[in-house]
């Protein structure tokens, strides 16, 4: 049996920064969705 050495793969840099912006802007769209929510008292205002 062979010695193999076995190497994660690596990620490029570009698509972690890619989903790390996703991510900012998934948890910033969670807030601006429960401030609508607190202050009109509708998920989408303007739609019943």
């Amino acid at each position: 049996m062979k010695n193999q050495t076995t190497e994660t793969p690596r990620v490029e840099e570009g698509k972690v920064i890619a989903e790390r912006l996703n991510g900012y802007a998934a948890f910033v769209g969670c807030w601006a969705l429960i401030g609508a929510y607190l202050t009109t008292g509708q998920i989408i205002p303007g739609i019943v």
